[in-house]
């Protein structure tokens, strides 16, 4: 043996350990397509597609095909030469209609995916409408069902706005300044009722009707606390969530995370006074249910006596007291509107906060001043105290209708200030 040939061998000895294939000339026999090792494998072993792929194989020109012919037998079988050079397929092999090597060799057109050499060679294996069906089939969605975004648009709107609004309720009954003002507001009635108790009339003297009516049936006392705190304590209370609802959120600096949120605006400023709103409903169930405890332990029960001295019974008076209670939390709500649109005009909460409690306080001062009587129907505060029209028999209508529609009007009024303002705020804190 020559050195020519020593050498050669050795050559073709490297290359069949690169490309990890058997040859002819390195195993002595004709190679099968039994033998023939997938494409695949040369991925499994880290050898490069390109480098499996002899030169001297890819310009073979024992097959005796052109590459004008070679393009044209790849149409035929639906495999661009293009994607069998890919993956490492010589295109003149893929595309042989006899799959058999000049040289004897069987060269099945395996991919790298392991596809079976018998249907790489078929025609009829390569199925192109499975090629080109919607990746959506395979997944098992409905293409028709995945265009339609506004199907679970409503409940997901829903539910995110109870979870806001749940957020909100914990947020304001878990501080403790709200704590404090109900436990003070819970407080009042008791220190009403005790200090009556210890000043009851005797004889003659009678003193106020209203607390002669207290110490007569202890369900008055709800409507006397009521009277207490309506003035300034009340409206406090409520100016403190009010103002704080929106401004607080900005001085804090945590309104442009809570407007992150994919609620909206509008919907944000609506779970605001929904909040306000419970919140003032809790705190007139909280003074009259306390008022009505007390009253029930200190001082005689039985029948309620009117205003307008007719007697109904205790259920019926209870009735009456609910409709009071539920009249004045209208009332208040209202001064929660306002509130709201002051919140959303600074980004300072003791401002806020002030200036809602001082606009109920100017509106009584007003309403007690005889000379401008002729803009008292037109003061919120003005129909605060109509509630008393439910305590007479039959019950008068005219100022309690007139009440609630003014109520309305300026949560109207207002409510759209803070809406045109709360939209259109910049919010850069």
């Amino acid at each position: 043996m020559s050195t020519a040939d020593i050498s050669q061998g050795t050559d073709r000895a490297a290359i069949a350990r690169e490309t990890d294939a058997p040859t002819a000339e390195t195993t002595g026999r004709t190679t099968t397509a039994a033998d023939a090792p997938p494409a695949g494998a040369a991925h499994a072993e880290g050898t490069h597609p390109a480098e499996t792929t002899r030169p001297a194989e890819a310009t073979d020109r024992g097959n005796g095909l052109s590459a004008r012919a070679a393009r044209a037998a790849a149409t035929a079988t639906g495999a661009h030469p293009a994607e069998a050079t890919a993956t490492g397929t010589d295109p003149a092999e893929a595309t042989d209609p006899a799959g058999a090597h000049p040289e004897g060799t069987t060269r099945p057109a395996t991919t790298a995916t392991g596809t079976n050499p018998a249907e790489a060679t078929d025609p009829a294996a390569t199925r192109p409408e499975e090629a080109t069906r919607p990746a959506t089939t395979v997944t098992g969605t409905n293409p028709a069902e995945a265009d339609r975004p506004g199907a679970t648009a409503t409940p997901v709107r829903s539910a995110l706005g109870l979870r806001l609004f749940g957020s909100e309720l914990g947020l304001v009954f878990r501080r403790r300044r709200n704590q404090a003002l109900l436990l003070l507001l819970g407080a009042i009635p008791i220190v009403v009722g005790i200090a009556l108790k210890l000043s009851t009339p005797r004889g003659d003297d009678a003193g106020p009707r209203l607390i002669a009516q207290v110490a007569g049936n202890g369900v008055f006392l709800t409507v006397g606390a009521l009277f207490f705190v309506l003035p300034l304590i009340l409206p406090l209370t409520i100016s403190v969530v009010a103002g704080d609802s929106v401004a607080g959120e900005a001085g804090i600096g945590t309104l442009r995370y809570l407007l992150a949120v994919p609620a909206g605006r509008t919907r944000l400023l609506l779970v605001k006074y929904a909040t306000t709103v419970t919140f003032c409903l809790a705190a007139v169930a909280t003074l009259t249910a306390t008022a009505l405890a007390t009253g029930l332990l200190l001082f005689p029960v039985g029948p309620v006596t009117l205003l307008s001295g007719s007697t109904v019974s205790l259920s019926a008076g209870m009735v009456r007291l609910l409709l009071v209670a539920l009249y004045i939390a209208a009332g208040v709500a209202t001064l929660a509107a306002i509130g709201l649109a002051v919140s959303t005009v600074t980004d300072s909460p003791i401002a806020a906060i002030t200036t809602t409690a001082v606009l109920p306080v100017v509106s009584q001062v007003v309403d007690a001043v005889p000379q401008l009587s002729s803009v008292h129907p037109y003061l919120f505060t003005h129909w605060w105290y109509s509630y008393d029209d439910l305590l007479r028999a039959p019950i008068v209508t005219d100022h309690l209708t007139r009440g609630l529609l003014t109520f309305l009007a300026y949560t109207l009024v207002f409510g759209s200030v803070a809406w045109a303002r709360f939209t259109s705020k910049d919010v850069t804190c």
